[in-house]
């Protein structure tokens, strides 16, 4: 990673924004990492703020109608409009702006191929990602923005080993706050845990932007909870916090962390905080899981059923929701449903959420002997999970392989012993009944 950090030299019509949209709506339930992180350098953007410049880019528009990359912009402003209010009904007007981008400029329009990568990203459509992001680095190879999403679609695709020559490349000819966290995931999933580290506090050394600072150290504060160090956890996400105090993702760190130390009634706060922020499935799920393992099961079943309409929400906007149905409805829904589900987006993508999701649902629906193998598989890569990780002890223990159930549920909880407030309890009560020690 280069030490310096140059600043995107795009920028929205109406505001000094860098546009490295990403993996916006790239959700998971049960309290894990998400697939990718969010875009740091929007996080300083209010949704307010946006409207406003979209306002204005419309404007414009009305009278420049033949403007390619006005109309390319304003397309990746509704991706991210929809990423800061949880509202997928953005991206169908995302793609009627990107598809007049290319109309009025049909050749080496790289700002329109970067905004349908963005917003194929988005919508979980990683195959087309790849693809409209490369046509855009066909045209400018130094476009931050696609390479930023070309990294994601790698990644989501379960293709590790370009995904990192992908970030390395870009780290090389754009670096930059996207590209150094994406290159600090792929480290990560590949078992390289303390590289991932030493990139991001180079970065958040480096940056000299809140919204960056907040972001980096957030991200920061992932690095610790996945590993179980609370005490580091919760000094990177205050550290977050103390950029941007009202940050989402560092105020549903900060609640983990507090219910981890026995704080249920600040991080229930927290929790609240976050799904009025920002209502989407990762949070409301964590949150309800949050509120069932106290036993508060109807307030909990509240919180299920608004993750579950903001799916079917963007199913109808043109998302791919099966890796979260598959998730959801695993764990407090439908289990043939989650079948379904996992089967289908494993038909599109082989990364190892997937793999984790669908061992699961095998697992939920009895099917134990076929669920074994994508466990194992979410857990062969070096990536070090505590949920994936509980999944596979489970499955093992219904196998009757006891000592590989003993190894892997200790395991689970040696990685993070308060990865969920709901199902480490589990974790441990089942490596009890196999004689072990947690």
């Amino acid at each position: 990673m280069r030490a310096k950090i140059r600043r995107p030299a795009y920028a929205l019509v109406t505001m000094g924004l860098a546009v490295g949209l990403t993996l916006a709506a790239t959700l998971t339930t049960g309290g894990s990492r998400s697939a990718s992180p969010d875009p740091g350098p929007y996080e300083r953007v209010s949704a307010g703020g946006l409207s406003t410049g979209i306002g204005r880019l419309q404007r414009h528009l009305r009278a420049q109608p033949r403007d390619s990359e006005g109309w390319a912009t304003l397309g990746l402003s509704y991706v991210e409009r929809a990423r800061l209010t949880a509202d997928p009904s953005y991206y169908p007007k995302a793609g009627a702006a990107l598809a007049r981008a290319l109309k009025e400029r049909p050749a080496d329009n790289d700002a329109a191929h970067a905004g349908l990568a963005a917003l194929a990203a988005a919508r979980h459509d990683f195959a087309t990602a790849l693809t409209q992001a490369d046509q855009a680095l066909a045209v400018n190879p130094y476009r931050q923005n696609a390479l930023a999403v070309r990294i994601d679609a790698l990644v989501e695709l379960g293709r590790y080993p370009e995904a990192m020559n992908a970030a390395r490349h870009a780290d090389a000819v754009a670096p930059g706050i996207p590209i150094f966290t994406r290159l600090a995931y792929v480290n990560e999933l590949s078992g390289h845990v303390r590289e991932a580290r030493r990139i991001l506090e180079l970065a958040a050394g480096s940056a000299t932007d809140r919204g960056d600072q907040a972001y980096v150290h957030d991200q920061l504060g992932e690095l610790a909870w996945n590993a179980g160090d609370l005490t580091t956890a919760a000094r990177e996400f205050a550290l977050a916090l103390r950029h941007d105090p009202s940050y989402p993702a560092a105020v549903d760190g900060r609640s983990r962390v507090r219910a981890a130390r026995g704080d249920t009634a600040g991080a229930i706060t927290d929790h609240r905080k976050v799904v009025a922020t920002l209502p989407l499935p990762q949070y409301l799920t964590g949150f309800g899981e949050l509120l069932e393992a106290r036993g508060r099961r109807d307030e909990a079943a509240r919180q299920y059923a608004v993750a579950g309409a903001w799916a079917r929400l963007a199913h109808v906007a043109g998302v791919a929701t099966d890796l979260e149905t598959a998730l959801f409805d695993a764990d407090h829904g439908d289990p043939a449903q989650a079948l379904r589900a996992a089967r289908a987006e494993w038909a599109r993508r082989h990364g190892v959420h997937v793999a984790d999701a669908l061992g699961w649902a095998l697992h939920v629906n009895g099917r134990d002997a076929e669920a074994l193998a994508y466990a194992r598989q979410a857990n062969a890569g070096g990536y070090r999970n505590a949920l994936f990780r509980y999944h596979l002890g489970v499955i093992e223990k219904g196998l009757g392989r006891r000592a590989d159930a003993r190894r892997d549920l200790a395991g689970a909880l040696a990685v993070n012993r308060y990865f969920s407030p709901l199902y480490a309890s589990r974790a441990r009560a089942a490596l009890a009944s196999l004689g072990g020690r947690s």
